[in-house]
């Protein structure tokens, strides 16, 4: 079973993916980590990937691209993979179909005050990545990552500003991805407004729907 978790920023599709691959027993990738391992490493697209994030930029297709390419191809995507964060536009997708048969296409969709509200309260770990809000995932300690003790940082582009221009830039090249999986009859759409647990709920009665247990 091979799925994309596609949604504008906040909408919490990296959760739901974790939470999905744990029921399904299969694994996760986003774009994301895949960035920040390859610069932890300093492989070559390791290398590349970096100019690009410290000018706060996404990395171009051919570099996102073969980034995944070479990690998908590692055993343990052999039963099947969530894919978060990718693809992020049509030449993505069309990349991602050459070498991976994607079986579903899940939209977890949440209006533009929801992106602002989530995403104006995200904080990351400088140092290893986790994730906290400090309205709904607080860490024990202000500011301090629970995990690796790491300082919380709240990003450049995570400011109302930026975060209109990303949902401009998102909603521009989204919805061709959204259209090219509707196509093939693969797209499903969740309300994610909702909480954490009722949003898995809806995925997981839209999956038995389609037969996916």
């Amino acid at each position: 079973m091979n799925i994309v978790m596609l949604g504008p920023q906040g909408s919490g599709k990296g959760t739901q993916a974790e939470f999905l691959a744990a029921r399904l027993k299969i694994s996760t990738v986003s774009t994301g980590a895949l960035y920040r391992e390859n610069i932890k490493r300093k492989t070559k697209l390791g290398k590349l990937a970096e100019k690009f994030t410290k000018k706060g930029v996404l990395g171009p297709n051919y570099l996102t691209n073969n980034l995944m390419k070479a990690e998908l191809i590692k055993s343990k995507y052999k039963k099947g993979v969530i894919i978060d964060g990718y693809p992020r536009n049509l030449v993505q997708a069309k990349f991602l179909n050459k070498i991976r048969n994607i079986d579903l296409a899940i939209l977890i969709n949440i209006n533009q005050r929801e992106t602002l509200n989530r995403l104006g309260g995200r904080r990351i770990c400088s140092q290893c990545g986790e994730t906290y809000n400090i309205i709904k995932k607080r860490p024990k300690k202000d500011m301090i990552c629970d995990k690796c003790r790491g300082k919380l940082i709240q990003r450049a582009d995570d400011y109302p500003k930026a975060i209109r221009k990303r949902l401009i830039v998102y909603r521009r090249e989204t919805k061709p991805v959204l259209d090219y999986y509707h196509k093939q009859g693969k797209l499903i759409k969740i309300d994610g407004e909702a909480s954490i647990q009722v949003v898995l709920k809806r995925l997981i009665k839209v999956l038995k729907i389609k037969g996916i247990k």
